[in-house]
Formats: structure tokens, C-alpha cells, sequence
């Protein structure tokens, strides 16, 4: 449950270029929102990220407001953003800066965006398996990619890792088995094997599940050997918790994997805790 924010959002600020026009929930804290600029869309690659954020009102700034604002990896196709606009899979988080306010939002709600920026983009022309590997909604910008290479009938065969606490937690999870289960069946889809795991396979939350269980970092090797993942066949991405990108650097780094080889996106500094499911540091 969304705890109390009391905070006044300006809903008219001059410097709103954007607006909130879908929103879909994974659960009560995971959430897909779709924010589309008033105008032309900005072009941006997948893996790129755009910030978005909303002005309250602040009596001790000179204007009376200020902005509160965060980054997200955009998880939906380039293609479609100047039609549709970006979306953003987001944790909230309680007492956060930024998602309270998010959460709040109504459809149609104006908005500031900004962007794109980041350099965790793909290697152009790259037939290698791609291990992506991630935690949380760190899996956002790898959807995007996959979505973009689908369009453009190119797609790069993936393995696909995500680790979350609870089963639950899993975003992209139908779009992911559906691509993998029509590719198996020569139907379209995109050729992706993906394998989700369970950091709490005890807890109640997860009865009933039969897949993975562990962090992410700690599959990585037993995936590599069980698919024959190679420093000669693999390029690996991991997008994430910094401790859970550092492990796995580790793992790939002691499995021969050549550090240009292991592209990395952190969703929020090393030393910070973490404060929600942004690019960087969102709250």
C-alpha cells in the first residue's frame, strides 16, 4: 500500500514537455509507465536511458518549486516512440524521493523528460550468443533491445538471466516464455532461452515454484557450462545492483571472458543503497 506523500505536485508547470499516457501494474510496487513528449519524439538506442520527473511545490526556492526527478532504462522499441512514447519499468520504493510521486499520477498527467543518455548500448553487428544478465528491473533496457532487433527481423540469440527475491517480482516474464516458447516452435517469437531464479525459494511468496533458485550472479557459471557459454561464442551484459554486477564481472572475468567483453550498467552507485529501479538513483 501506497503510503502517505503529502506532498503538492504542480500539475501546470511551464516546464512540462511530457505526459503520462498508459500505465500498466506487475504487482503493488512494480509498475510499467509510458511517458510520450508532447512533441516529436528524441531518438535514442536501446540500453539508453531518459529522465522524467514532476515539480512540487517548495515554498523555500525561489520559483515556489522545484524538480523532483529520476532516470529509468527505457524497456519499450525505439521505433515506436515518436507513436507511442517510452516505457519505463519501475520499483517503488517507500519513502522514496521520486516514486511516491509516480505512483500518485493519473493518466494524462504532465510531466518533465529529458534525454536519452548512457552508453550501454549493443555492438553493432554482433552474431556472438548474448548473455544478458540481470537483477530486478535491471532487465528493462535488454527488452528493449530484444524488441528492437525483432522489429528489424535481426534478432541475436540470447540467454536470458533475471533474479528477483520472489517469483512475483518478475517483469517481462509472459513477453520472455511466449518469445521463447514460439521460437522453439518455429512460429516467430525471438530466440531467447530464458531462466529466471529466486533469491528466496523458501518464503511463502514463492510456493509452488519450480525454476532457478539462488542470486543471479551465483547461475552464471553453472549456466555458461550447462549451454557451453564460451569466451569464443559469448558476449555478456549485465545490468543491475552493483554487488550483483561486480560478482558476476568476477565470474565471467574467471571464466576467460575478456573485459571488453563483459559491457556493464550500474542502477545506482556503488556504495549507495539502493533506493529503487532506476538507471542510476531512483527513489
Amino acid at each position: 500500500m501506497l503510503e502517505l506523500d503529502e506532498r503538492v505536485i504542480d500539475t501546470d508547470a511551464p516546464q512540462y514537455n511530457a505526459s503520462l499516457v498508459a500505465r500498466s501494474d506487475e504487482t503493488e510496487s512494480l509498475g510499467y509507465f509510458t511517458v510520450k513528449f508532447d512533441g516529436s519524439a528524441t531518438p535514442f538506442l536501446s540500453g539508453q536511458y531518459m529522465t522524467i520527473g514532476v515539480f512540487v511545490v517548495d515554498p523555500t526556492t525561489p520559483t515556489g518549486t522545484k524538480i523532483v526527478q529520476r532516470p529509468y532504462s527505457v524497456a519499450s522499441d525505439p521505433g515506436i516512440a515518436d507513436s507511442t512514447g517510452y516505457e519505463l519499468y519501475v520499483r517503488l520504493v517507500q519513502g522514496g524521493l521520486f516514486t511516491p510521486l509516480l505512483w500518485r499520477l493519473p493518466l494524462g498527467h504532465r510531466m518533465r523528460m529529458i534525454g536519452p543518455k548512457g552508453k550501454f548500448t549493443l555492438e553493432p553487428d554482433d552474431d556472438r550468443t548474448h548473455l544478458f544478465i540481470s537483477s530486478g528491473t535491471g532487465n528493462a533496457p535488454f527488452v528493449s533491445m530484444m524488441k528492437m532487433l525483432l522489429r528489424e527481423g535481426r534478432p541475436r540469440k540470447a540467454v536470458f538471466l533475471n533474479g528477483v527475491s520472489y517469483a512475483g517480482d518478475l517483469g517481462y516474464r509472459a513477453l520472455l516464455e511466449g518469445w521463447e516458447r514460439d521460437s522453439a516452435m518455429g512460429s516467430g517469437g525471438y530466440p531467447v532461452q530464458y531462466i529466471p531464479t529466486v533469491s528466496r525459494p523458501s518464503a511463502p511468496e514463492n510456493a509452488g515454484w519450480s525454476g532457478r533458485s539462488g542470486r543471479v550472479e551465483a547461475i552464471v557459471a553453472p549456466v555458461c557450462a550447462e549451454l557451453g557459454l564460451t569466451p569464443d561464442n559469448t558476449i555478456a551484459y549485465i545490468c543491475g545492483n552493483p554487488d550483483m554486477i561486480l560478482a558476476a564481472e568476477e565470474t565471467l572475468l574467471g571464466l576467460g571472458f575478456p573485459e571488453p567483453q563483459v559491457k556493464k550498467e550500474l542502477y545506482w552507485p556503488k556504495g549507495k543503497e539502493p533506493t529503487g529501479g532506476g538507471t542510476s538513483t531512483d527513489e
